[in-house]
């Protein structure tokens, strides 16, 4: 269970607003990057002093800093001031076990939820805290690895203004963020569909051990899908019920149909845990009726060598005074008889179509 629970030993006994990171150091340093916009134009750049945001902070665009690797504490805490952020929103991006949630500090909203990726050689999901921090005019996001996002296709947007996204605030941008994860959760769900058709094919074909193996391994990339996206529905909801001043009334109805999706993810997940709960059960039930058939047969041939055995003990104790002993067809006959036996009961189990 480590992927579901991680470890939080390194923060046993510290006050509140300690930042530590409990996550796996991944290795490479962190990075940030930032992209200003407006209707305009497109200013993109890579930071490499904190004090460098500062310009970045009450700038009219709309300004997107993207923070990969958080296990950089000395960088979250430059970004918390630079930013004015609360140490408790720092300590929740730096502990990578986090609920998803969402809490409004008046300035500036603060949403982390996970950001999944499907390894398809492995067949495991792989999760990572996104963290997002909502401001007038920018957004921050901090993400726990540094291999990569499911964010180029907004880059693009943005770099060659399609769509909406340019003419649009930071809530826009927020919202886009959010959507491209859930969307992301669809490609996963596909995968793990592929999954689960081959193994009800093999079910119905030939089941084995590495069959029910498989079919745990996917209840349990289900189970961490389920914890990642089953809170993201409160998430979104509270997004969409527009109590901030931050989120726009024109933004609120595309947070709804990101809700919607949530809905869609979350009820996909329950129809494939419910059909591998059947499927390991059309396994067990399989396994069950096979060992039946295995018996019966099993059965049958010691019925029918039970009549064979007794007449073999009885002519096999070689008394003196048996007349069959010394009989010229003795010894045919008893066999003739033995084969008769069996023939005439294997009819008799045909005729009961009990094989």
């Amino acid at each position: 269970m480590a992927r579901l629970t991680r470890k939080k030993t390194k923060k046993v006994g510290l006050p509140a607003e300690s930042l530590v990171y409990t996550g796996d150091v991944k290795g490479g340093a962190a990075t940030v990057a930032v992209m200003d916009y407006d209707e305009r134009e497109v200013r993109e750049t890579s930071i490499t002093t904190v004090q460098e945001c500062i310009a970045y902070r009450d700038k009219p665009t709309v300004t997107w800093i993207n923070v990969e690797g958080v296990h950089d504490v000395p960088l979250l805490e430059k970004m918390g001031e630079c930013f004015g952020l609360h140490r408790l929103v720092m300590e929740d991006i730096a502990s990578t076990d986090q609920r998803p949630k969402a809490e409004d500090f008046g300035e500036y909203l603060y949403i982390v939820f996970k950001m999944l990726s499907y390894d398809a050689l492995k067949g495991e999901v792989v999760p990572e805290q996104l963290s997002l921090v909502l401001g007038r005019n920018f957004v921050l996001s901090f993400q726990e690895g540094i291999e990569g996002d499911v964010f180029n296709a907004i880059r693009g947007r943005i770099r060659e203004g399609k769509g909406r996204i340019r003419k649009m605030g930071a809530d826009y941008l927020a919202y886009a963020l959010v959507d491209a994860v859930v969307d992301n959760y669809f490609l996963i769900l596909e995968g793990i569909g592929d999954n689960i058709e081959s193994l009800e094919e093999a079910i119905v074909s030939r089941p084995t051990q590495e069959t029910v193996q498989s079919i745990y391994r996917l209840k349990r990339e289900l189970l961490i899908l389920h914890k990642s996206v089953w809170p993201l529905r409160e998430v979104v909801g509270i997004l969409g019920k527009h109590d901030s001043p931050l989120i726009r009334e024109t933004t609120v109805p595309y947070l709804r149909d990101v809700y919607d999706h949530v809905i869609q993810v979350i009820d996909t997940v329950e129809i494939y845990r419910e059909m591998l709960s059947e499927m390991l059960d059309s396994y067990l039930s399989s396994v069950s009726n096979r060992l039946n058939e295995i018996m019966k047969v099993l059965t049958i041939i010691a019925t029918i060598f039970m009549p064979l055995t007794f007449l073999a003990g009885v002519y096999g104790m070689n008394f003196r005074r048996m007349p069959e002993l010394e009989w010229r067809y003795g010894y045919p006959l008893v066999l003739a008889v033995m084969l008769g036996i069996g023939l005439s009961m294997v009819r008799y189990f045909r005729k009961k179509k009990w094989f």
